[in-house]
């Protein structure tokens, strides 16, 4: 049993958090992931409306008596999004815990506090988890330059960027970004983390919401599968590389702008990737880690295989250790 500051702030068996994700988060693996002793994450913005959102709540809550939180991120999108108005149906839903992505969390802290919310923010540099510690953030997830998704714009990976981070933080900080099996989970600890965020991982479970052609590509792919793409535009995303990707990354080298590679990137694409398993139909994201899943395990078989993992790993390499007398 690995027990810290994380498990004790957010009610959790196990210091391991499973993200938001776009198109995957839903009540189906994230009532998998709390029933496994993890924190799992509904990605609100998955859902068309705010009104959608609390009926998934409701759903996520048929499924599970275990806590689980909702995530909110606000970054730009080609549709704007309402926000404020998905941040008060988390709220009106009676949701307890939720991750905050994107932008500076500021503007929705006073409502979240005012209800008892306890925020996790996601951050890419030690100067934003600085920032999130100082409006009021319960923990911060450092996402390291292996992860999926968007790593920010200073390519520092989480050897570096957990120790600098836990060397100005007070609050507790959990690793995202590289970690998919128990050694990671140990590494991350030793780094100053007292848990892990990991996404890509669990989109190769049973109870993802995925088609099993996308979980069979991330088993097959490397650690050198994924591309960097929209870097030109200062709004990078960590992607599986395929022929789309290819695409974006040679139009934006060759000058062009976004609008030039707009229907390219768009998300409906990327949802039509994990609901028909054609991994082609558009851009969809995942991390460095696939060079590391092997298998598709049910979300219990991950957790408690994880957990397992990183005792025995902590327990070895400390027997390792000689304290001079």
């Amino acid at each position: 049993m690995i027990s810290n500051r994380l498990t004790q702030t957010f009610g959790v068996e196990h210091p391991i958090v499973q993200g938001g994700m776009q198109w995957v988060g839903r009540a189906e693996l994230v009532a998998a992931v709390a029933n496994a002793g993890a924190l799992g994450m509904i990605t609100a913005l998955t859902q068309p409306t705010p009104a959608d959102l609390g009926a998934e709540i409701e759903r996520c809550r048929t499924m599970t008596d275990k806590p689980f939180g909702v995530n909110l991120t606000v970054l730009p999108t080609i549709r704007a999004m309402p926000h404020l108005d998905y941040a008060r149906q988390i709220v009106d839903s009676g949701i307890t815990i939720v991750e905050t992505a994107g932008s500076n969390p500021e503007p929705f802290m006073e409502l979240f506090k005012a209800n008892g919310v306890r925020v996790i923010h996601k951050c890419t540099s030690v100067r934003h988890a600085l920032k999130a510690q100082a409006v009021g953030v319960d923990a911060v997830s450092v996402d390291g330059f292996e992860c999926a998704g968007h790593p920010g714009e200073d390519d520092v990976t989480n050897l570096v960027l957990i120790p600098a981070a836990r060397a100005a933080l007070d609050i507790p900080i959990i690793a995202s970004g590289g970690i998919g099996d128990g050694r990671g989970l140990a590494a991350a600890l030793m780094l100053g983390a007292e848990g892990v965020n990991m996404g890509t991982r669990f989109m190769a479970t049973v109870e993802a919401p995925i088609h099993e052609n996308v979980k069979r590509s991330m088993v097959d792919l490397s650690e050198r599968d994924t591309d960097l793409i929209l870097r030109t535009l200062n709004n990078t995303a960590r992607v599986a590389r395929n022929s789309v990707s290819s695409d974006v990354i040679r139009i934006l080298d060759q000058g062009g702008v976004f609008e030039d590679v707009r229907e390219l990137v768009a998300g409906a694409r990327g949802r039509t990737v994990y609901e028909t398993g054609d991994v082609e139909a558009g851009i969809w994201t995942a991390g460095m880690v696939v060079g590391l899943i092997h298998d598709i395990p049910t979300c219990a078989e991950l957790v408690s295989r994880m957990v397992a993992e990183a005792e025995q790993h902590i327990a070895a390499t400390a027997a390792q250790v000689v304290v001079p007398v």
